[in-house]
């Protein structure tokens, strides 16, 4: 019971970067150390487990599929998404500086202790990582797409954007925009039930998440050290989205208008800029850089701490 309790408040954690606009749940994940165990038990939803769960062999299903583990997680980011939506909305507004800060210096942190976690830093290691880090800082600067409502590009957008959930350092709602299909995925089929664009987007998004672990899993058995030094790189690339102080490009829709959602403009991306005074809110800001930085480190102490322990 512990241990589904811990599990469910990892799933908080990771139902909150969800929340949080260019994070990514992924990067949480691997943060809290659950990407590998996560990726192995969506993985293992095949026909095999369907034909378990229809036969009525549950033990067997729930073996197979880690159903425990994953239904304590998914709970956990369910309930952060329903109960904590509307604190960070108000935080984001009210004091946006203060919370970016807070989670760059988190994800800072999180660089150094992901990637102690490779076993040989070797060429091949650090060839992977660079890229990692560029393609990740890349995706943040590259213009929108077109709004494009093709039954196939719809389903690629689905399957693009579970992908981007799963890996660390990209958000998936932050890759449809990059696609052009935020405003009518996101929003007009959401708020409108248009099944002819949720169908495919979701037949694309079970598609792409069974399809990926699948890989993810098999790549991490096969080349763990390359696989974890890019995943670091993701995370160091996406720190470009978290800097606490930046500028809002607005998302424009074919006619040049703004799009808006619940009646507030729908950010694009975000130019870095750095603060040309030292002022009160730039103190505080580093300060919460810093805060952010050493919950890292706390909990990475508490929890080497237990793991001493209970050996």
């Amino acid at each position: 019971m512990k241990e589904y309790i811990g599990l469910f408040f990892k799933g908080m954690a990771v139902g909150i970067a969800n929340i949080i606009p260019g994070v990514s749940g992924g990067t949480i994940a691997l943060i809290t150390g659950i990407f590998e165990r996560l990726i192995n038990s969506i993985k293992s939803f095949d026909l095999k487990a369907a034909k378990l769960l229809f036969t009525g062999q549950w033990d067997a299903f729930v073996k197979k599929t880690d159903f425990y583990f994953l239904s304590s997680v998914f709970l956990g980011a369910l309930a952060a998404i329903v109960s904590l939506a509307r604190l960070f909305d108000y935080l984001f507004h009210t004091y946006p500086v203060y919370i970016w800060a807070y989670f760059f210096g988190l994800v800072l942190a999180s660089v150094y202790y992901v990637g102690k976690t490779v076993e040989k830093w070797n060429f091949s290691s650090i060839t992977f990582f660079i890229l990692g880090t560029a393609v990740a800082a890349a995706v943040t600067i590259i213009n929108p797409a077109h709004e494009n409502d093709n039954y196939l590009y719809v389903m690629l957008c689905g399957i693009v954007a579970i992908c981007s959930m799963i890996l660390p350092g990209l958000s998936g709602s932050f890759v449809l925009i990059l696609m052009g299909n935020y405003q009518l995925i996101a929003i007009r089929a959401i708020n409108n039930l248009d099944y002819h664009v949720l169908i495919p987007f979701s037949f694309g998004a079970i598609i792409g998440l069974i399809a990926f672990s699948h890989l993810l899993s098999w790549v991490l058995k096969k080349y763990k050290d390359q696989t974890i030094a890019t995943l670091t790189g993701f995370i160091l690339g996406s720190l470009t989205v978290l800097w606490p102080w930046k500028e809002a490009v607005y998302l424009k829709n074919s006619a040049g208008d703004f799009v808006m959602k619940h009646g507030e403009k729908v950010v694009a991306k975000y130019s870095v800029v750095f603060p040309d005074s030292i002022n009160t809110e730039v103190i505080l800001g580093f300060g919460f850089i810093i805060l952010g930085y050493l919950t890292i480190v706390v909990v990475e102490r508490v929890a080497k701490s237990k793991s001493v322990d209970g050996e």
